[in-house]
């Protein structure tokens, strides 16, 4: 009895090659949906901890207002021993970070909202640099300072906007989010 020989023939490969085609193109745009709505994510994230750094830091500046604070341990923004002047400007210790204020909120800048919102795992003031690290882009504009998630279409359409007060007993605003880009 002979054993014949049998090799792969054409039909079998294009059929290989079109199931492969199909699984990838079902596979990769939930790979792609999925990457945006972690960027998606990670940009509440980042808004709801400048919201509730805002808050927190409006808290201590309103009860440090005027009053002597004690030497900060931490590294950062501005004077120390940390003050806040009676028009609610100066800097504010925290555990990590002195936090530049701006009338009794934290200022728009790297010193201000992102130190205090903690978007960055470091002591101090965070850098542009580290900020990328982390997925982030901080840019400051006339309407205020802009918060990015990279990595998407477009970082400046995943975004939010810290605007600080613009008088003493006014609030920050912080917008929506804009995800067209992420």
């Amino acid at each position: 009895m002979r054993l014949a020989r049998r090799g792969i023939t054409i039909v079998e490969v294009i059929v290989v090659v079109v199931a492969i085609g199909l699984v990838a193109a079902l596979a990769l745009p939930h790979l792609g949906n999925r990457h945006r709505e972690q960027r998606i994510a990670k940009l509440h994230a980042a808004r709801g901890a400048v919201q509730s750094a805002a808050a927190l830091m409006h808290g201590v500046a309103l009860a440090r207002h005027n009053q002597p604070q004690p030497a900060c341990a931490a590294t950062g923004f501005g004077a120390n021993p940390p003050l806040l002047n009676a028009s609610g400007n100066g800097n504010l210790c925290t555990d990590n970070s002195r936090v530049q204020v701006a009338l009794l909120y934290p200022a728009p800048t790297l010193a201000g909202i992102v130190a205090s919102a903690g978007l960055v795992p470091v002591a101090g003031t965070p850098s542009a640099s580290q900020l990328a690290v982390e997925g982030f882009e901080v840019r400051q504009g006339a309407e205020g300072l802009r918060v990015q998630v990279s990595g998407g279409n477009d970082a400046a359409q995943c975004a939010f906007v810290y605007r600080a007060p613009q008088a003493l007993g006014e609030a920050p605003a912080i917008t929506g989010l804009v995800t067209s880009g992420c």
